[in-house]
């Protein structure tokens, strides 16, 4: 009963359409690995990029602060201190708020980026 033609040609067809299904489902995790580094790294190069400028912008920024405080304190070693101050104020709120700010949007990033289809 099993032996016949009919049913071992069955066989080696779905033996055939398996193998052709196994190996599409492994390209498609490649691909799909593939897209998820290339996002993964263009939001890299696009924040990398994004925190150059913005730093380069701060630091013209802080000079033309420290000029125009210059005037008002009379000392330019004051306004200096004064701006180099604020930046430290900056950086204490940074770190308390760095949960908040940084890796709950990363992890929310992330979490999304590899769980999506």
């Amino acid at each position: 009963m099993f032996s016949n033609d009919k049913n071992v040609e069955t066989i080696a067809q779905l033996i055939e359409v398996l193998k052709h299904y196994i190996g599409l489902q492994t390209e498609y995790v490649k691909l799909d690995v593939i897209e998820k580094v290339v996002r993964l790294l263009t939001v890299i190069t696009v924040v990398t990029v994004f925190c150059i400028i913005l730093l380069i912008s701060l630091i013209y920024l802080s000079f033309a602060a420290v000029y125009a405080l210059q005037t008002l304190v009379g000392s330019l070693i004051w306004a200096f201190l004064i701006v180099g101050g604020g930046y430290l104020l900056l950086l204490f709120i940074f770190i308390l708020l760095r949960h908040k700010l940084i890796e709950r949007p990363l992890v929310r990033f992330l979490g999304s980026l590899l769980t999506s289809k």
